[in-house]
């Protein structure tokens, strides 16, 4: 037998007892292969190791395992942050550019708390003659939501193909008060726990084109989507339905926004989207620009449109059976409102100082306010300022926070502002108690002076069903705080913040009192918010605040001091 094919004989001889011992050894650990259906370094075991691996394809470049660095973690189906398949990092078997990704997140809030209750015409206790009763009342709320998303496009930098989302979200929400006031109907008792189950988002994302090189972009999204108008969430933030264009120029220092929603009715207890019409149109134009005056502080340039057709939807009561449109007070006939906002905002730093501020001028017709009783032309401002600077850990600030007042409810000018939907993040937030309670000025479920995660005292019936009503006395806040990380994971956050009325003339015209006081009180708030894991999973806030009343809030109310405790607890998967 020649040389050749001695060598020939022996080559096959050794290729064959390869192929045996990887026919009967066990595949090492974290071995996924490259099959069709396999998972990849997600740990999901595939085929074993081909026997020609230079020659042999691979479906996709997706599932390559990396080799076995010392840094290197196999991923998991519960692991959200290396390779899983359920969070975008693997393409649909069958495709190469789909990606999905589920989303899960629970959201608890237990809060108690004490302020001003209307005590109405039955109260609680016996022998309780004042029009407010017993403040205390304890809130329990939780929420699930369950988010599915389908991504096309497979690459770093330019933005995807298209998006597909849908949200559903679950409430429990539970109530207990000292006084008859969770139901129209005193006989209903003083608690009340109710459930709710909505499709909360529901989107298609397109990107219509690249518009340079650098991968600057146009893109549309409809269908029901998140939007925040503004760096604080000043004038607009919310879920909801309609059409929005959007995109990036000049290497993305220009972003910009061009946004049509048709809104649709909000449940009143909670405050998720349902498939009613609300019968008000929003229109919201903005423009970011970086680096606008000095590196690192950015603008926002900004025009908002309300138009709020009460006169059609006529008398509307909320789920709970309160009239909410309309707002109980005054004259309450249907009507419409249509108000526009020119705004110029900022956040960023000047040198060493973070800078972030807002005007908006607000203008417009209210066809019949019914405060003023009569026709109102809209023209009222709000101005924001707010200057801080870090020392090492530690980051203090100073700011204030100006709505205008209307000096005589009775004339056709409408001078005190309103927003559409805010949620402002100024001044400690949410854990403030000025800003995070709605204190009724009239009986029970009538108008509110504020209303929940609202600094402006607008008078409406509810921040998500009432109009927007421009006749109110308006609000002056002043604010020193200081934020502390006091371990990489935990972050302090007090505020101290003092809170008057711009002008009282529409207050002593809806209370029938001479003389109100323009001090409102002084609102101290401590919070801390703990991320265990240094990100977004698991965020644990807990909260309290005092108000102590001044003058002007001791006439309308009381003088007790008035407090909230809490803890939010938020967990993403």
């Amino acid at each position: 037998m020649s040389a050749r094919r001695i060598l020939a004989v022996v080559g096959l001889l050794l290729l064959a007892g390869r192929a045996l011992a990887q026919e009967t050894a066990e595949p090492a650990a974290g071995s996924g292969g490259g099959g069709d259906l396999t998972f990849g370094a997600a740990g999901v075991k595939g085929r074993e190791e081909p026997l020609f691996p230079d020659f042999d394809p691979l479906p996709d470049r997706w599932r390559i395992e990396p080799p076995p660095y010392q840094l290197t973690v196999p991923g998991s189906i519960w692991d959200p942050y290396n390779q899983n398949p359920l969070k975008g990092d693997y393409p649909i078997p069958g495709t190469q550019t789909i990606f999905p990704k589920v989303t899960l997140a629970s959201k608890t809030v237990v809060e108690g708390r004490k302020f001003p209750i209307p005590s109405g015409v039955s109260t609680e206790n016996p022998n309780s003659e004042a029009f407010f009763g017993s403040p205390t009342s304890v809130e329990f709320d939780q929420k699930f939501a369950a988010r599915l998303e389908l991504i096309k496009g497979s690459t770093t930098y330019r933005p995807f193909d298209w998006q597909f989302l849908v949200e559903g979200v679950g409430d429990i929400n539970s109530v207990w008060f000292n006084e008859r006031v969770a139901y129209p109907d005193v006989r209903d008792g003083t608690s009340r726990t109710l459930a709710d189950i909505r499709l909360e988002q529901a989107f298609l994302e397109l990107h219509l084109a690249d518009l340079s090189a650098n991968y600057d972009f146009i893109s549309m999204k409809a269908g029901r989507q998140a939007f925040n108008s503004d760096f604080r969430s000043l004038i607009f933030q919310d879920i909801n339905q309609g059409v929005r264009f959007f995109g990036t120029a000049n290497s993305a220092r220009y972003q910009y926004n061009l946004l049509y929603f048709y809104q649709a009715e909000k449940d009143v207890v909670s405050n998720l989207n349902t498939f009613g019409l609300r019968d008000q149109q929003v229109g919201i134009a903005n423009l970011y620009i970086q680096d606008f005056f000095f590196n690192g502080w950015t603008n926002e340039f900004s025009f908002h449109y309300n138009y709020d057709q009460g006169e059609k939807a006529g008398f509307v009561f909320d789920r709970l059976g309160f009239l909410v449109r309309p707002t109980p007070i005054g004259d309450p006939v249907p009507h419409n409102v249509q108000a526009w906002y020119l705004g110029w905002a900022s956040e960023g730093h000047i040198g060493r100082i973070n800078v972030s501020h807002a005007f908006y001028q607000a203008l417009g017709k209210d066809q019949f306010n019914n405060i003023a009783g009569r026709p109102t032309d809209i023209n009222a401002q709000l101005a924001f300022l707010e200057l801080s600077i870090d020392v090492d850990w530690m980051r203090y600030q100073t700011s204030v926070y100006f709505a205008s007042g209307d000096d005589d409810s009775r004339d056709g000018d409408a001078n005190g502002f309103d927003s559409i939907l805010d949620n402002p993040k100024v001044a400690g937030g949410e854990f403030s108690w000025f800003n995070r309670q709605s204190i009724r000025i009239t009986d029970r479920g009538g108008a509110g002076l504020n209303q929940r995660l609202s600094l402006v005292p607008d008078l409406r019936s509810n921040k998500f069903l009432g109009q927007a009503n421009f006749v109110n006395p308006g609000l002056l806040l002043l604010n020193v705080g200081a934020a502390a990380e006091v371990t990489p994971t935990a972050t302090l956050i007090g505020n101290a913040n003092y809170v008057q009325f711009a002008d009282t003339a529409v207050l002593e015209t809806i209370l029938g009192q001479s003389d109100i006081d323009n001090q409102a009180g002084v609102d101290l708030s401590l919070g801390v918010e703990y991320r265990p894991f240094l990100n977004n999973n698991i965020i644990v806030k807990g909260f309290g605040a005092l108000f102590q009343p001044l003058a002007g809030f001791r006439q309308i109310y009381s003088g007790q001091t008035l407090w909230q405790l809490g803890t939010e607890i938020t967990l993403v998967y």
